[in-house]
């Protein structure tokens, strides 16, 4: 008897060698790849996530995508003053090629510069970088709420204060006549000489910067400390997991993409350890302690109206800080991460 024409016949199994019947997919389940919608209709759906990254969108193509556009003046003795518009200038600027970076790469201060710069952001690395990720774990692990609000908003304050205001706070307290100095002279003690000191500069500077950002950077932490799933802390407190076994085997993976990241993104600034903290303890200390690549900049480049040279220092921190973030990402994909961007 035929089944042919069966209600059942289209969900018979298939028969090795015969082709599967009309209109239906011969791929599992699992393969088949989803209808992809048009243009249109995606815009229709994403309109409002759009409309709300827009204007985040609009600043970083005015001031960091557009801005890049002027690297070309690296290439080129660059005089602004040349014809009546930038473009002018640019078009009229004599072409030297690589140039500028000859003239970069044969000044000793540009490698004292750098050197300064990467030892900062080492020491930094080391001595810096891991303390947000304490404090955020001392902060998840304080019960009080009120408590926890509290030494929140005291570690988050200097954040927003300005650089000036951090130096003064220091010299204040460490400087010559700061309140230190005082009390070591009224208990006949000879004083300390921090602020103008370039052997001890390097931790200076860390201290400023701890003091001001140590709460700001363990806001993210908390965020990654916020998801870990609580059930798993229970199940290892029921299976007899101390609280240090519970911080290494659950806390700390859990984190460990956040500080992945994190570490990353640092190693691709590592040339850039800041303008303003360096620039105003300059001259106490001495250029040789506190000139980094940006007052090398600063000094060499832009009062002296080197245009080229400076953009020349600028794209030679672009290209060392991409190589590191590529660089970074490989190894993070060795180590099974994922990093800043996923394998394709």
């Amino acid at each position: 008897m035929s089944t042919a024409g069966a209600p059942g016949a289209l969900d018979a199994p298939e028969v090795a060698g015969q082709a599967p019947p009309a209109g239906r997919d011969p791929r599992p389940a699992g393969r088949r790849r989803p209808r992809r919608q048009s243009l249109r209709s995606r815009l229709h759906r994403d309109w409002p996530l759009l409309a709300m990254t827009a204007p985040a969108a609009a600043l970083l193509l005015v001031f960091h995508y557009l801005p890049t556009l002027g690297n070309v003046i690296a290439f080129q003795d660059y005089n602004p003053f040349v014809g009546d518009d930038p473009l002018e200038a640019f078009l009229y600027s004599e072409w030297i090629g690589f140039g500028n970076f000859e003239a970069l790469f044969s000044d000793p201060l540009f490698w004292d510069a750098v050197r300064n710069t990467l030892t900062i952001t080492a020491f930094q690395l080391v001595f810096f970088f891991p303390l947000p990720i304490m404090l955020a774990i001392l902060l998840n692990s304080v019960v009080s709420g009120r408590v926890r609000g509290f030494v929140q908003s005291v570690v988050y304050l200097p954040h927003f204060f300005s650089w000036v205001l951090v130096v003064t706070f220091f010299v204040q307290m460490l400087g010559g006549a700061g309140l230190l100095a005082q009390e070591m002279r009224e208990a006949g003690l000879q004083p300390w000489n921090v602020m103008t000191n370039p052997d001890t500069f390097i931790v200076l500077v860390t201290a400023e910067a701890v003091w001001k950002d140590l709460g700001w950077g363990a806001i993210v932490f908390l965020a990654a400390l916020a998801a870990i799933d609580q059930n798993l802390y229970e199940a290892a407190a029921a299976d007899g997991a101390g609280r240090w076994r519970r911080l290494w085997h659950i806390t700390l993976p859990g984190l460990r993409p956040v500080i992945v990241l994190l570490l990353i993104m640092r190693l691709g600034d590592a040339l850039s350890v800041g303008f303003e903290q360096f620039i105003l303890q300059r001259e106490a200390v001495g250029r040789d302690a506190a000139e980094v690549l940006d007052t090398f900049v600063y000094y060499q480049a832009i009062a002296t109206q080197q245009w080229g040279l400076g953009a020349a220092a600028g794209l030679f921190k672009a290209v060392v800080g991409l190589i590191l973030i590529v660089a970074a990402n490989k190894v993070a994909h060795r180590l099974g991460e994922q990093g800043v961007y996923s394998r394709s």
